[in-house]
């Protein structure tokens, strides 16, 4: 039993002559030069041309060297030295939030982020609609929390909500700051 089928040798010599006659046809017409004495007059004429001017080289200045002077100075975070006793400044408030208590959902978004869009009342006391920054509407009520710095609500009222916000004073204290929410009209 055969699996390679039989080569017929007439079709190979003839491929073979063909081949041959190609390569031979290829050489020659790459052998005439007729009609490139005007292209190798060019390169010998380009060839002979002086270069162009090499530019010099660039002059570098010499490093100087920075020097640091505010070294021996306060740091920015440092706490602030009282003038002439040289002892830091103590914290005297007594204020500081609850870090126990369950945060609100308010008090992911800055206070810059909320708005107030309405209000309504029960009896005499006022609950304030407030718009987050995604675009949800929360209730909120005096001793509700709001705001990124411990934000309290003080008061409702129909035309505002007032907030004692908590922000670290920089001395390892608290200090109260009020802001106010206006109605949005």
């Amino acid at each position: 039993m055969r699996l390679l089928p039989r080569r017929n040798s007439s079709n190979l010599r003839w491929c073979r002559f063909s081949m041959l006659s190609l390569l031979c046809f290829v050489l020659a017409a790459c052998s005439r030069n007729d009609g490139m004495a005007d292209l190798q007059q060019f390169v010998i004429d380009v060839s002979m041309r002086p270069g162009a001017p090499v530019e010099p080289m660039p002059v570098f200045l010499p490093y100087e060297a920075f020097t640091y002077s505010a070294a021996s100075m306060r740091g920015p975070f440092d706490v602030p030295v009282m003038a002439g006793t040289g002892v830091g400044v103590e914290s005297t408030s007594t204020v500081q939030p609850d870090f126990n208590r369950t945060p609100e959902p308010l008090e992911s978004f800055a206070l810059t982020a909320l708005s107030m869009v309405g209000m309504i009342s029960r009896g005499d006391a006022y609950i304030a609609l407030i718009r987050d920054d995604l675009g949800m509407i929360h209730r909120i009520g005096s001793g509700s929390y709001l705001g990124r710095n411990h934000g309290r609500v003080v008061q409702v009222t129909p035309e505002e909500v007032s907030i004692v916000e908590l922000a670290p004073s920089g001395d390892g204290g608290w200090v109260e700051r009020p802001r106010t929410l206006a109605l949005e009209r």
